[in-house]
């Protein structure tokens, strides 16, 4: 175990335990583990909840509806065509960007609750 948690920016990114950094935080693609498998951490203690939604459904979809006026003014296709590509673009750009969110999400409440979580 190390003597001091990793960064948040690289826990967050990396996908890892806040606590010792080695240990994975997720299993499958968007739950956390009970615990660490290495430094036996207990993730049940984090309460991240949906405060991890917010953030990405605020830029994705600005993102999102930008694009969709933009493809609407500039090619005018049929409105199958939206129903079809807007699904298919950003259900993964949200997958792939709640990751990182949720692991920050989890390292700064450890980092600021870690007295209460070392019980």
């Amino acid at each position: 175990m190390a003597d001091a948690p990793p960064s948040v920016l690289r826990a967050a990114l990396r996908g890892r335990c806040p606590r010792c950094g080695q240990g994975r935080l997720f299993v499958g693609v968007l739950s956390i583990r009970e615990r660490c498998e290495i430094c036996g951490l207990d993730f049940q203690r984090l309460d991240i909840g949906d405060g991890t939604a917010v953030p990405v459904l605020l830029m994705l979809g600005t993102v999102i509806v930008v694009l969709a006026f933009w493809v609407e003014f500039r090619f005018s296709p049929p409105l199958w065509v939206h129903a079809v590509l807007w699904p298919v673009v950003s259900v993964p750009i949200a997958i792939v960007m709640m990751r990182p969110i949720k692991a920050g999400f989890a390292a700064l409440q450890y980092r600021l609750r870690a007295s209460e979580m070392e019980l």
